[in-house]
């Protein structure tokens, strides 16, 4: 029931997230009843996350001040007890991304890590090609390297593609469906890294409650393009749905 848990409860997400997706990001937190909160700012951060239930941390148009603010809101976060999510957009296609991650990862304690295929493969050293952002090209077991990526930064990793993976390093849970034309719709990735953080402040069982998310977000997607193959009506369509779950309007069943 995350997106309901989501509903109830109101957590405030702090995104620290880049400029390509904060508008969808904040509309997509605020369709399921979480609050948005918007910030790059590094004189700001401790007093922000005071506030609080749970931070993510996008790097997609990281630069310098937005890596400090991030290191500033993480620590501040951990000092709290208050979950922070990692999102390492595109970790592949710079050193300078790689090493903003390698740093984050070294110095703040990460609840859960989420990301696609190809960024996964970067995270734990295995050959995949890479294109800008996007997953790209590669062959791997994906389960078992998320297992080894979560054991080894002892978080849970949620990689999503055609199958989403959630593993905490010892459990894994496959979740299928979807529709591969809301690849063509610009931060769905980064949305569901900032409901990622919602579902981590709310819900007792992470592990179980990302898992039930990504049902629904899947779900979400494919009643969205089946109301509009456009890119554009399928923006729209999949904020809509995403309400309609966290209401009830649309009854979800797994």
């Amino acid at each position: 029931m995350s997106f309901q848990c989501i509903q109830q409860r109101q957590p405030l997400v702090l995104c620290l997230t880049n400029s390509v997706a904060a508008n969808f990001t904040a509309n997509g937190l605020l369709a399921v009843g979480a609050s948005p909160l918007m910030s790059e700012e590094k004189q700001e951060m401790e007093e922000l996350v005071a506030i609080a239930d749970a931070v993510l941390l996008n790097i997609g148009t990281i630069h310098e001040a937005t890596k400090e603010a991030m290191h500033v809101a993480g620590r501040a976060a951990n000092e709290r007890s208050i979950p922070v999510i990692l999102d390492p957009v595109g970790i592949g296609a710079s050193t300078y991304r790689l090493r903003a991650v390698e740093e984050l990862l070294q110095t703040v304690r990460i609840q859960c890590i989420r990301c696609n295929a190809g960024e996964l493969a970067v995270l734990a050293g295995e050959q995949w090609e890479t294109k800008g952002v996007d997953s790209g090209n590669g062959e791997m077991a994906v389960a078992t390297i998320a297992q080894k990526v979560a054991q080894t930064y002892g978080t849970i990793v949620f990689v999503t593609g055609a199958s989403d993976i959630v593993t905490d390093g010892t459990s894994v849970i496959e979740i299928r469906g979807g529709d591969a034309r809301m690849t063509k719709v610009t931060a769905t990735g980064c949305l569901l890294s900032a409901l990622t953080a919602a579902v981590c402040a709310t819900e007792n069982n992470t592990l179980q409650g990302l898992a039930q998310m990504a049902e629904q977000y899947k779900a979400a997607a494919t009643l969205a393009c089946q109301q509009g193959g456009q890119v554009g009506t399928i923006q729209y369509a999949f904020l809509n749905a995403l309400q309609q779950m966290a209401e009830e309007v649309i009854v979800w069943k797994s």
